[in-house]
């Protein structure tokens, strides 16, 4: 009955150099990282490591522009200003901090260049905290729908790799579906996966129809009362049109199993592109409504600022972050532990 389930060999002497090593590297994430269920100051260590190089650029700058001072005045506002643009909080965002400190500064609020930072600090959790919104699988949908889109390199097929774990952890009985068929690495990347964490994985040949793939994959997950189905799909650039068309078909597929699928939208982030993630989140949620979005290679970046970019043009929930390449370094997104990490000494 369950025919399509059975992996197919696919023919992977056609890789490209940039694919083999992708394969490699998620055989090594499926089984490094931290122990399941450590202690939450073992993360919040690592998540300061993890943004060491976005505080290097921003708030130690900031801290270092404090120092000595007790005089809160324009030039320092100014300089404070050039930080955030640098670390690329963006410009909407940098000018509503600054706009909240010179007002709090005219109106004797801050009585000195410690409660400026204090005040900074505070604005920016205010900022982040209407994306903290945890995914949370609900028991009366099964399957639950996750279809993960993005750019190529953004870390997509590894996150839904480490999103596996993450939920079968949780107790979720969980299934994938490699929808990145224009991929062969990919398809291959999401078995290894599903090999080592125990996850049935639903493919076909590389150059099926994407639509198709996750169809199938949809119908299994029902006969299986599976909780969860995560569906890759291949990368795409935010400008292609029709490739667009492309992942609105999968939709439209998926409602006729469900009209309410998917019940999720997740896109996968670099945060390394600093700006440019931005823009695709904008792009692909105009054409798909974006419901909730990953923030990779947070650790590989001085721009992680952008969060903040983000949180404020799109007020789209943050639901992950990811500071490190161990399977454990994907961990739920929560406002006031980021803030005072990319704050802590």
């Amino acid at each position: 009955m369950f025919d399509f389930l059975k992996r197919k060999k696919t023919d992977t002497t056609d890789k490209t150099e940039a694919e083999i090593p992708a394969i490699a590297e998620v055989t090594q994430d499926a089984t490094q990282g931290d122990k399941p269920g450590d202690a939450p100051a073992s993360f919040f260590a690592r998540l300061k490591q993890g943004l060491a190089k976005t505080r290097a650029n921003l708030t130690s700058g900031i801290a270092n522009l404090f120092l000595g001072k007790k005089e809160l005045n324009v030039d320092l506002l100014n300089e404070i200003e050039m930080l955030l643009l640098t670390a690329d909080v963006g410009v909407e965002t940098t000018d509503q901090l600054i706009k909240t400190l010179t007002q709090k500064l005219a109106r004797n609020e801050l009585s000195d260049a410690a409660a400026a930072q204090k005040c900074l600090q505070d604005e920016m959790k205010q900022i982040l905290k209407p994306c903290d919104v945890s995914l949370d699988i609900p028991a009366n949908i099964s399957p639950y729908v996750i279809l993960v889109i993005g750019i190529n390199g953004s870390g997509k097929t590894t996150t839904i790799g480490k999103l596996a774990k993450y939920y079968r952890e949780t107790g979720k009985q969980v299934m994938l579906a490699a929808g990145d068929t224009f991929r062969a690495a990919a398809i291959e990347q999401l078995q290894i996966w599903g090999e080592r964490n125990q996850i049935p994985v639903v493919a076909q040949q590389p150059g099926a129809d994407t639509a198709a793939v996750i169809y199938d994959a949809m119908e299994a997950a029902k006969a299986r009362k599976t909780d969860l189905l995560i569906a890759d799909t291949a990368g795409r650039l935010h400008t292609q049109s029709n490739l667009m068309a492309e992942l609105q078909k999968v939709k439209r597929v998926l409602t006729k199993l469900d009209a309410t699928a998917p019940h999720e939208t997740l896109i996968v982030l670099d945060a390394t592109l600093g700006q440019n993630a931005l823009n695709q989140v904008k792009q692909f949620n105009a054409a798909m409504k974006v419901t909730g979005i990953v923030l990779t290679k947070l650790d590989g970046t001085a721009k992680g600022g952008i969060i903040f970019a983000i949180a404020k043009e799109t007020r789209i929930p943050i639901r992950f972050i990811g500071i490190g390449e161990g399977i454990n370094d994907l961990r739920p997104f929560k406002a006031d532990e980021f803030v005072d990490a990319l704050f802590s000494a």
